[in-house]
């Protein structure tokens, strides 16, 4: 037999097998990872660095996420093929970079696009959902959205995840509002539940002590989250409903101060079980 022959039989067995045994590894590390989620919240400031006026950065965006490699982000403050962001459908280019599914929800038309939130996921994503939040004629303020996915995990456990931006003005009547319809459709949900996003309240508002009547907060003493320079408040957070068989492993904020007007977090959840 030609010994050359002989040599590249023996080199291609070597490389399945050397292959085999390489994705039996990936596969075992997917599902170990499956029990813990990696979780970000980031009011996004339509891809916007604060310090470049009218500077649309989506790389920037793209960059701090990919950092935290998070499996799940919510995300406020979209645009979607509006002017002023080079009619770019943000959630999808910023899905593109990082390999994620995607999937937006319009609060409203803005410069001849839409403006809203987004949910960014590593596995699959089904049920997608608009809840729209109630904003009282009167005080002029601004429509507020809640979205939601199913997420399939490839253990086969599902929960759903939301994100939301809640109404700015001083006044917390749109707010309260938009809390107790948040906290109605976690008394209707059957599965567990995750809930990130801009809340535009502090810890200890009436509005947040509302919210943690039906959510637990992956912090407590809560680091602040905005202004990016010296921040001084903490509006953006994560939960969970409180029958939700979560465990807090941690929960950070990301002194990024470039790519937003806000500091992304990232909480770590251990999902324990589902029945």
């Amino acid at each position: 037999m030609n010994p050359f022959y002989f040599a590249k039989q023996l080199l291609f067995v070597t490389c399945i097998f050397l292959f085999s045994s390489c994705a039996q590894k990936i596969n075992k590390k997917t599902v170990v990872e499956g029990d813990n989620l990696r979780v970000m919240s980031y009011n996004i400031h339509h891809c916007n660095p604060p310090a470049v006026a009218g500077k649309i950065d989506i790389e920037a965006i793209a960059n701090v996420i990919k950092a935290q490699n998070p499996d799940l982000v919510a995300l406020q403050e979209v645009d979607v093929n509006t002017i002023r962001s080079g009619k770019i459908n943000q959630a999808r280019f910023l899905a593109e970079m990082l390999g994620m599914n995607f999937y937006f929800a319009k609060a409203i038309d803005h410069e001849g696009g839409d403006y809203g939130v987004a949910i960014l996921s590593k596995y699959p994503i089904s049920e997608n959902k608009i809840h729209h939040l109630t904003t009282q004629a009167d005080t002029k303020g601004e429509p507020r959205v809640l979205a939601t996915v199913l997420v399939s995990l490839p253990n086969g456990k599902k929960f759903r995840l939301g994100t939301t931006h809640l109404d700015a003005q001083k006044a917390d009547t749109n707010r309260l509002l938009q809390v107790r319809e948040l906290n109605a459709i976690a008394q209707q949900e059957k599965l567990p539940f995750i809930i990130a996003g801009d809340l535009n309240a502090m810890p200890g508002s009436t509005a947040i002590n509302l919210f943690d009547e039906q959510y637990f907060r992956t912090c407590e003493d809560c680091e602040f989250t905005i202004p990016i320079i010296n921040p001084k408040r903490t509006i953006d957070f994560i939960g969970f409903t409180n029958a939700s068989p979560f465990e807090v492993i941690s929960h950070n904020v990301i002194p990024e101060r470039f790519a937003s007007d806000h500091l992304p977090l990232l909480s770590v959840l251990k999902f324990k079980s589902i029945n």
